[in-house]
């Protein structure tokens, strides 16, 4: 009754030899983006090929990849041609690639290449803001999804290397639609922390599962965070914007979590050296301080103090002669100006200063007679006033008006009748 059930080896089997005898299936063209590769070790490529509805697994072996003069990556539109079979060990189809050419780049890849250029010109990128990672960290903050292997592989590599440092997991989400928003949100809770070091990534994937580290949102978020952030985002040859604008670019989780934290062996190793450092150091300071007190001890002063006493007498008795003769210099100098002063002309003739000081009084005294208003009314000169102002023109006189004049020996109070105004000096 079993013998109508078949094995699936024998089903994949029975497909993948009608896959082979297709003649339509021996030899396909087909253009799509690609998507998920990987470059083997061994040389061969992996990757998928896609279009706007649907995915086709695909291999170029070591042979025809070494042919190919470019280096495929994810979102790279491309032609390929070979052949479709069945992988037995899945069941699934796939196409075995002879020949693969360029075809443009995909949308995904143009975006991520336009963005790049952007934030670069704009100065995101360059070296002079990043900041310093420190080597001893307390708090280390870790923004990726809370299920999964970039978590766990973050925690276990910690723990292992540095176990007493605290970690703090935001979780967020990585990929989708709202990833991005979410990443952000994180970031700036992150923030309100006491943290040393910030870990942002996740593992790895397609160019689309890796997109949101991709968003502009995101590397302003990073590149505005005071905290320090190490990018952790996919595989060592995954390259996001998250890497670009990050203090420090990390190849996978389990390397952020390496530079991120030092080796306790290590840490334990180096303090033991500093130990030693420190020891030798005093040991050496030590010796040195020895040596320099067995030199005081035996020196020619200690041992003979009073030859120090001598040599500060002697020099105490040097400066007191040197004092003593400036003050002979300056007392004789004086003596000499006292001298020439007291043999000067005007001390042994006196009366000549006299006689030139009175003749100057006597020319002064003239000068203010000369120029005295009282001498000149007393020549028969009036002056005549208007309201106490000195009157020097009858433009400024009316008929009926009360003057004063004034002369030598007193003061005329007097009215204007008529008024005369003298042309050319008659």
């Amino acid at each position: 009754m079993n013998s109508k059930y078949l094995t699936i080896s024998a089903i994949t089997r029975y497909l993948k030899h009608k896959f082979d005898i297709d003649d339509n299936l021996r030899t396909v063209y087909l253009k799509g983006e690609i998507s998920n590769f990987k470059a083997h070790t061994t040389g061969h490529f992996y990757f998928s090929l896609k279009d706007e509805n649907s995915k086709i697994n695909a291999i170029m072996f070591k042979t025809n990849a070494a042919k190919i003069k470019f280096r495929p990556i994810d979102g790279m539109k491309v032609l390929v041609s070979g052949r479709i079979s069945v992988y037995e060990a899945t069941g699934g189809y796939q196409i075995y690639v002879d020949e693969m050419l360029e075809d443009g780049v995909g949308n995904l890849y143009l975006a991520y290449e336009q963005l790049k250029e952007k934030l670069q010109k704009e100065g995101l990128f360059d070296n002079k803001y990043k900041k310093k990672i420190p080597k001893i960290p307390e708090n280390i903050g870790v923004v990726t999804a809370s299920t999964g292997a970039a978590i766990k592989d973050i925690v276990s590599t910690i723990n292992a290397r540095y176990p007493v440092c605290n970690i703090y997991l935001f979780p967020a989400l990585v990929q989708g639609e709202l990833a991005a928003i979410d990443i952000v949100k994180k970031i700036k809770q992150a923030e309100k922390y006491n943290l040393d070091v910030l870990i942002v990534g996740r593992g790895g994937g397609s160019i689309e599962d890796l997109w949101p580290f991709n968003e502009e949102i995101v590397a302003h978020a990073i590149f505005d965070c005071t905290i320090p952030v190490i990018s952790a985002v996919g595989h060592e040859i995954d390259f996001t914007i998250s890497d670009f604008v990050a203090d420090m670019r990390a190849p996978t989780p389990t390397g952020a979590a390496m530079v991120a934290v030092p080796n306790m062996v290590d840490v334990k190793k180096h303090i033991e050296q500093l130990n030693i450092r420190l020891d030798n150091s005093l040991k050496e300071k030590l010796n040195y301080q020895k040596v320099f007190l067995n030199n005081l001890k035996n020196s020619f002063i200690l041992k003979n103090p009073k030859m120090l006493f001598e040599n500060n007498k002697q020099t105490l008795d040097l400066n007191i002669q040197k004092i003593n003769n400036l003050l002979k210099n300056k007392i004789n100098l004086k003596k000499v100006e006292f001298e020439h002063i007291k043999n000067s002309f005007i001390f042994t003739n006196p009366q000549v200063l006299y006689e030139n000081k009175k003749t100057n009084l006597i020319h002064i005294i003239s000068q203010l007679e000369a120029f005295n208003p009282l001498n000149v009314l007393k020549r028969g000169y009036s002056v005549t006033y208007k309201e106490d102002k000195i009157l020097k023109s009858i433009k400024n006189i009316k008929k009926d008006e009360i003057l004063k004049i004034k002369l030598n020996d007193g003061i005329i109070n007097t009215k204007v009748i008529d008024i005369k105004e003298e042309k050319n000096g008659n």
